[in-house]
């Protein structure tokens, strides 16, 4: 868990491309779409800011390329998956955003109460 630690805090961007990626492979702009429809419209993530993000995601091992036997003929189309490390980042970002949370409501409630 102290490797995936390094490897935090993740941007928004990075966050919402592995949580799209969790529950299976994706394509490009099948992650653009799910990001999207995932925060309500709030992230709209470009190509050219999607596609540095995954090289970005890439280089670190926290995602990898996923064959895809249906369009292995296009190799402009690329299929990527999380890894397990990608698994592990972003468990341990969810962990410090809900700490970022806990604190934050403790001491806003803290500080209501006392007014």
């Amino acid at each position: 868990m102290e490797i995936a630690r390094d490897a935090l805090p993740l941007t928004e961007a990075f966050y919402y491309i592995l949580v799209t990626l969790y529950p299976r492979a994706a394509h490009g702009y099948a992650m653009m779409q799910d990001v999207e429809r995932m925060s309500g419209g709030r992230v709209r993530i470009g190509a050219g800011t999607l596609y540095t993000a995954l090289n970005t995601l890439l280089k670190k091992g926290l995602i990898e390329h996923a064959p895809d036997a249906e369009h292995s003929a296009d190799s402009r189309r690329k299929l990527y998956a999380i890894t397990e490390m990608g698994k592990a980042v972003l468990k341990a970002e969810m962990v410090r955003m809900e700490e970022l949370l806990m604190n934050g409501r403790n001491v806003i409630q803290q500080v209501d109460k006392e007014r």
